[in-house]
């Protein structure tokens, strides 16, 4: 699997896109926003800048990102007032692999500007939009050209699927029957990727620039324990099924494997130590229930339990299963899927875990 090629959330605004289904993504970004503000105010406060370059780094095809640059401007322009000191010029750049839907953002930018200038009643400085497509696991901006990243649900996808792991027969991702050879693969590919990423971005933000990160993660030591794990599982579980019915061949399913992982809080922070070029401000978990698809859903709560869920992960995997088991299964596959979620959602306490992290650029 090339997956700077094959893997985007679904485009579009249909059913099935993803800005249509990431109702978890928005409560994550409403939760974090007090660290988000106080890594602001830190920043703005600390280096009086003229010029403000913000990135969001996978920023899909939601309107996630622009709730990102909407309280970042916001929060500037109020400490503009408090200050008596002239806005800033705002540089915005959104970052995702080229397959992603960038045209769904960029059609809602002048709306976007337009409401955002009506809430700032004393206005707002000068504002320029860019796109900025390909991998984070590389450079993206020249040197020392960034003050702010933010990146929310983006980092658990790997660069590419590790190697040699053959031997991960009936999962797609780690699972407790994973050998430890699988276990060990998944990790060091982790380190790897994160350790890169860390590195690039040290190299294109000034000197005290922030970065906020959100990650799917685990609490659990164990890389296959059920807190990281447990979505793909169940995946697994309607793909083996569908095996068992000659729905897909055995073969098939025993050669993918998703690009992912869910590191521990111990984990992120042993990279960002090792790599050394950031100061750790804060590193806090966070707990988003499955369930939390329903409360956001405009659909009402007699909707089938799992309904959300499901169209969520399909509109984060579609691409992928698409690539390497064609589009004739994918109907089936969810629609088993969300039979199985439905059942364990009703029998027990299912939720994320989310590790997020505050950074300070190193003089």
């Amino acid at each position: 699997m090339e997956v700077a090629k094959v893997l985007h959330m679904n485009g579009g605004v249909g059913d099935a896109s993803y800005a249509n289904n990431s109702f978890v993504q928005q409560k994550l970004i409403c939760l974090t926003k007090p660290l988000r503000e106080e890594a602001i105010k830190s920043l703005y406060c600390g280096t009086l800048p003229r010029r403000l370059a913000m990135a969001d780094l996978g920023c899909s095809s939601g309107q996630h990102a622009l709730i990102v640059v909407s309280d970042f401007i916001k929060t500037v322009e109020k400490l503009c007032l408090e200050l008596n000191h002239k806005s800033p010029e705002y540089k915005v750049f959104f970052n995702d692999l080229p397959g992603n839907d960038f045209n769904n953002i960029f059609k809602s930018l002048d709306s976007f500007k337009q409401k955002l200038c009506e809430e700032m009643e004393s206005g707002i400085g000068p504002c320029y939009f860019f796109g900025a497509p390909g991998s984070f696991y590389g450079r993206i901006f020249s040197n020392q050209s960034v003050h702010f990243i933010h990146s929310s649900y983006s980092l658990q996808w790997l660069s590419k699927v590790p190697e040699c792991i053959d031997n991960n027969k009936s999962n797609i991702y780690l699972g407790r029957t994973s050998p430890s050879n699988v276990v060990r693969a998944y990790y060091e590919q982790y380190q790897r990727d994160f350790s890169l990423f860390l590195k690039c971005r040290a190299e294109e933000l000034v000197e005290g620039g922030r970065m906020i990160l959100t990650i799917m993660g685990r609490r659990s030591d164990d890389p296959s324990s059920k807190d990281g794990c447990y979505i793909w599982e169940i995946m697994a579980t309607a793909l083996n099924d569908m095996v068992l019915q000659g729905i897909i061949k055995e073969e098939q399913l025993d050669t993918f494997n998703i690009p992912f992982y869910t590191p521990s809080p111990s984990e992120v922070k042993l990279e960002v130590l090792k790599e050394g070029s950031f100061a750790i401000n804060c590193l806090e978990v966070s707990v988003v229930h499955w369930s939390a698809w329903d409360e956001w859903s405009v659909l009402d709560f007699e909707s089938e339990s799992g309904y959300n869920l499901t169209q969520s992960m399909r509109a984060v995997a579609e691409s992928m299963l698409v690539s390497h088991f064609g589009e004739a299964i994918i109907d089936e596959l969810f629609s088993r899927y969300q039979e199985i979620l439905a059942d364990r959602m009703s029998k027990e306490k299912t939720k994320f875990i989310n590790v997020t992290i505050l950074l300070t650029r190193k003089p």
